[in-house]
């Protein structure tokens, strides 16, 4: 089960069963199914408070994903920063829509297995974001 929710701000406009269904056609094609995933979506102000008292960090950051995986099934939460996602948007003159999209399925392709941190894994990272992105527009035609 996936569940989405917001704190302290207005949640986004997503179509949940859309992004649920796309969800779980991505972490298909990794051999993964999903078990129970919560998105928590915040504000900068919460984000950071998340950063600190768990991962000991002192910046904002687009997302924060907690990894509960059980062997071949995916289980997490993820806390995105809605603020956040439309400051990169702005820098990186993307659609606010979009990028929001791309850091959904971001902490999905973490639980899949996907790191971002090491020489080379931050291209990696956006290939497979890029080809999470190709599913979701197809199951929109």
């Amino acid at each position: 089960m996936i569940t989405y929710n917001a704190d302290g701000i207005k949640m986004p406009k997503i179509k949940k069963r859309e992004t649920t269904a796309w969800i779980k056609a991505v972490a298909a094609t990794y051999g993964r199914k999903v078990g129970e995933i919560g998105y928590m979506f915040v504000n900068d102000e919460k984000i950071l408070e998340v950063n600190n008292e768990y991962l000991g960090h002192d910046y904002y950051t687009d997302i924060i994903t907690f990894d509960y995986d059980e062997d071949d099934i995916i289980n997490g939460d993820l806390v995105i920063s809605l603020d956040t996602v439309r400051t990169n948007a702005e820098k990186f003159a993307k659609d606010y829509t979009e990028e929001l999209y791309r850091v959904i399925i971001h902490g999905i392709l973490h639980l899949c297995g996907i790191n971002d941190k090491g020489p080379g894994e931050r291209e990696i990272m956006e290939a497979n974001e890029n080809k999470a992105l190709d599913i979701l527009r197809e199951m929109r035609k």
